[in-house]
């Protein structure tokens, strides 16, 4: 490789497992040839069957992490995961808040853009996306009392796009859970209201035959579907799909395309890792190189 490289950043929780986490960011930024750093919140100890135990790193560490990484790299997406405790949950925002300003743009869809959703290159801050992490796929909480406020009022107001779940997305509004579309078009307007520029709204809890996420911004809805493939090989799926759309941002992509490639790559990943055997409970997704369709 020559030249400069696209560089992504995750903060989030390692997974000991490998399935979700940093590690799971970091595969799928591979895969999409994106150079990834870290800035790890915790260390969980979990495995195919669940989350052992859950260490917090301290919040200055934390901020001395992503401080070094914005002191060196160019950095053009951040993906956020597990935050875990308020106290993190500042220290980040506050990061978010004094994010530098890059040479080139991250494509998006701002205001201005060219023809084609491509914003032209100037001075802009890396694009954030998060992925609202509460609980493990085995149900273990990943989340402190407090938690839930913290996040309402200091990081969703700097993100731009969110990638909840259906549990999250109510947890976030203090509402049960969507049961329909109608309800989860609702809901991510709501939550569109609490600051972020988006919402995919990921519809996997919803029964049917398809998995639908819905894109909701302030003037438009997108829908994104594809056919379930059954596999038990599903943990770390929301950490994958909410990389890969920070990976295609950072290599340029507009939100719209960047959300359906991260569909099918994500749709790849659980067919590569169906018929795997990890460990003796639920393994992850297999991220494999893109080489697009």
């Amino acid at each position: 490789m020559t030249g400069q490289i696209a560089v992504a950043l995750t903060i989030a929780g390692s997974d000991s497992g490998a399935g979700a986490g940093i590690q799971a960011d970091l595969k799928t930024f591979a895969a999409f040839g994106v150079y990834g750093v870290s800035a790890i919140t915790a260390v969980t100890a979990q495995n195919t069957l669940g989350v052992r135990a859950i260490h917090l790193v301290p919040a200055a560490v934390v901020a001395a992490q992503i401080d070094a990484i914005f002191d060196d790299f160019d950095v053009a997406a951040v993906k956020i995961g597990m935050l875990v405790a308020p106290q993190i949950v500042e220290v980040v925002a506050d990061r978010l808040r004094r994010l530098p300003l890059r040479l080139l743009s991250p494509a998006g869809e701002e205001a201005g853009a060219e023809e084609g959703g491509r914003v032209a290159p100037g001075p802009m801050k890396a694009f954030v996306v998060y992925d609202p992490v509460m609980t493990a796929s085995s149900g273990d909480a990943l989340s402190s009392e407090g938690f839930i406020d913290s996040i309402r009022t200091s990081i969703l107001p700097l993100v731009d796009c969110l990638t909840p779940n259906l549990p999250e997305a109510g947890a976030l509004l203090g509402e049960a859970e969507a049961r329909s579309e109608e309800t989860m078009v609702a809901q991510g307007r709501a939550l569109i209201a609490l600051g972020p520029r988006a919402v995919l709204m990921k519809g996997g809890h919803l029964n049917g035959p398809e998995a639908a996420d819905l894109l909701v911004t302030r003037d438009q809805m997108r829908r994104f579907s594809s056919a379930r493939i059954p596999s038990k090989n599903l943990h770390g799926t929301g950490c994958v799909l909410s990389a890969a759309i920070a990976a295609r941002i950072a290599l340029g992509d507009p939100l719209l395309e960047a959300t359906a490639i991260a569909k099918t790559f994500v749709a790849r990943a659980i067919e590569a890792g169906r018929e795997a055997t990890f460990g003796h409970g639920r393994g992850p997704l297999m991220p494999v190189p893109w080489r697009g369709e």
